[in-house]
């Protein structure tokens, strides 16, 4: 299986070979403001199932935590996805060219509680 993708002005693209793993949304107050949204939809890869083939090559990188780093288009400003100090690389479902795969329904959904009180899901 392969997945493209790439930032919103097409500086940063990507061709990730194998199967997404670990599909999941997050509310944490990192991801609501990486991605400019409440909740962030993620899946997860290895990093040497990645090749950044875009003219702007690998994104730029924001040390967010310990161990990982916020992933991100220099140009545009596109969130690109979460690379961790381990081989894992997080990358963000609305950058692919397909989301639209039965795959990448999210299984869970992590930080809840960093939701604003007034947000009410029918999947509580």
């Amino acid at each position: 299986m392969f997945y493209h993708g790439g930032c919103l002005c097409g500086h940063i693209r990507y061709q990730i070979a194998g199967q997404a793993r670990d599909p999941h949304t997050c509310s944490c107050r990192f991801c609501q403001r990486h991605s400019g949204s409440l909740t962030q939809m993620w899946i997860e890869f290895d990093e040497e199932q990645v090749v950044w083939n875009g003219e702007g090559g690998m994104p730029t990188l924001w040390r967010s935590s310990e161990t990982s780093c916020r992933a991100f288009c220099r140009i545009c400003g596109s969130t690109l996805g979460a690379i961790d100090d381990t081989p894992t690389l997080a990358i963000a479902v609305g950058t692919l060219d397909n989301p639209d795969q039965p795959e990448l329904s999210p299984h869970y959904h992590t930080f809840k509680d960093c939701r604003p009180a007034w947000w009410s899901l029918n999947d509580e």
